[in-house]
Order: structure tokens, then C-alpha cells, then sequence
């Protein structure tokens, strides 16, 4: 039986370890295991609900990699070979936080009036919003925010912007820097 237990720093404590096998490839030898939720559990947790945290994964609307990018934000960051970004986890990974920074300056307006309000029943964070960004793009995010919810986002596969708010929010996302250029 897994057991999750979340203390008031934010640091999870999760028992039961045989799990957490599979998603590190380093043996581990704790029977306890402490993961903060810092940007890298943050980064982590959005890539495991997005491709179960593989590289080379395409699903079936043609979205690639770890953090399931789109072709056109690929584009966005001068990357233009499709197979080239999935043979390279460097890459990959360079790529999400550079979209995290550029959707933290487009939304720099709306995380600051935002963060703290309840909105159809979710605390609003600013790891959720960039989560929600990810999922949606930012003009979505703004949208919702600016409707107070009342404009809604689902995607292909039946996810929604809440839902992205929800289950991402309360990671500290605070040493990401907004970067309107931010680079691959």
C-alpha cells in the first residue's frame, strides 16, 4: 500500500519504495524517500503525466517527447527536427524551462493578480498557472483567469485547465525567471 503524507514545508514523505523503482534509475536504498516540491518535482510531476516521464514518446496527436511539445513551440525555440529532440534528453529538458520562463512572462500580469484566489473551488499558484500553460497555452490561461473561470480550456484527451491548477499547484516555482527571449 502506498502511503503519501505531506508535511507544512511542503516535503512528502512516501512510503513504500518498490514504486519509485521504475520512475529513478539509481537504486534506491531509504525506505523513506523526502521529495520537496521544488521547480525539479515540479518539472518531474508535469513530465510524468505527460508521457510517464519517457524521452522518445509521440502519443497520437503527434505531440513529442517527455513534456509532449508541439511542433509549432518547438519552432518557437529554432527546433525544427522532430527526431533530433527526441533522441536528446538535454534538449528536452532545456526546452520546458525555457517555455516555463517565457509563459512566466506572459502571464507575469495574471500570476500576480491571481495567486491566492479560489476559482471554481482551486487555490490559484503559480506552478498551476504554468502548469495550465503547458497543457493550454497562455492565452487559454489568461482567459480562464480573466473570466474567473467562466472560460474553460479541455484538451484533446478530455484534460482541463482546473484540472492541470489543481493537480500542479503548490510546487515553489519562485527561482524561475520570467524570460520573454528565453533560449534553447
Amino acid at each position: 500500500m502506498n502511503a503519501i503524507a505531506k508535511n507544512e514545508s511542503n516535503v512528502y514523505k512516501v512510503e513504500n519504495v518498490k514504486t519509485l523503482h521504475s520512475v529513478f534509475p539509481k537504486k534506491i536504498n531509504h525506505n523513506i524517500l523526502y521529495l520537496k516540491k521544488d521547480f525539479v518535482a515540479f518539472k518531474e510531476a508535469v513530465a510524468f503525466k505527460e508521457s510517464q516521464g519517457k524521452y522518445s514518446v509521440v502519443n497520437t496527436l503527434g505531440y513529442l517527447g517527455k513534456y509532449q511539445f508541439g511542433k509549432t513551440t518547438l519552432q518557437r525555440f529554432k527546433i525544427y527536427n522532430a527526431q533530433a529532440f527526441l533522441n536528446n534528453p538535454e534538449i528536452q529538458e532545456n526546452a520546458f524551462i525555457a517555455l516555463c520562463k517565457v509563459n512566466k512572462w506572459i502571464l507575469r500580469k495574471d500570476i500576480k493578480r491571481s495567486v491566492g484566489k479560489i476559482i471554481n473551488g482551486i487555490k490559484i499558484t503559480e506552478s498551476g498557472i504554468l502548469a495550465a500553460a503547458h497543457l493550454s497555452g497562455a492565452g487559454n490561461v489568461k482567459k480562464f483567469l480573466r473570466s474567473n473561470g467562466v472560460v474553460r480550456f479541455t484538451d484533446a484527451y478530455g484534460s482541463t485547465i482546473q484540472h492541470y491548477m489543481k493537480r500542479f499547484g503548490g510546487y515553489n516555482v519562485s527561482n524561475l525567471v520570467a524570460d520573454k527571449k528565453a533560449k534553447v
